[in-house]
């Protein structure tokens, strides 16, 4: 499930105040193109699914993969590498060239397996800097990853959804 949502709300109300031209705009926009800019919604699609690969656990007591955005390293603890390619997650946001955005992803996200067995990712991050902003094209490429926390013994294949907010700030 991944959503992305743009603030267009005030538009309509600043640029009606101003009549033909926008009082907010510099002397090079029109109240035109300022609208026409703002209809463009902000979109973001994932091109690459966040994977930890396979590990088994060493012990009762659980273990962790951690992947990293920056440059795609794994780091296992408390487990048995099965080897595979584990990969940070990929996506591009696309909306309003030059618009300021936010990317939000949850704290916690909790997986379960055919078996019944309940895994979660927590400390899930990016690569972005600090105020991220789309390109002169209107897209903003970006990794995540995190941390898959097993507690306990449990056994399956486990897949989950990462919710991905974008919005323009």
């Amino acid at each position: 499930m991944l959503r992305a949502v743009g603030a267009l709300g005030l538009l309509p109300l600043l640029v009606a105040a101003g009549g033909d031209a926008c009082r907010l705009c510099t002397p090079t926009e029109s109240a035109d193109t300022i609208v026409a800019q703002h209809e463009i919604p902000i979109s973001i699609d994932i091109t690459t699914q966040l994977n930890f690969s396979r590990a088994a656990l060493s012990g009762a007591g659980g273990g962790e993969i951690e992947v990293d955005p920056e440059n795609n390293n794994r780091r296992v603890a408390g487990m048995v590498d099965l080897g595979g390619s584990s990969l940070a997650g990929s996506a591009v946001v696309r909306g309003v060239p030059g618009r300021l955005v936010r990317i939000d992803l949850p704290s916690v996200i909790r997986m379960t397996s055919s078996t019944g067995g309940s895994i979660e990712i927590s400390g899930l991050h990016t690569n972005l800097v600090r105020a991220p902003q789309l390109d002169s094209t209107g897209r903003l490429s970006f990794s995540f990853g995190g941390k898959l926390l097993v507690r306990g013994s449990v056994v399956g294949t486990f897949r989950g959804r990462i919710p991905i907010t974008a919005q323009y700030e």
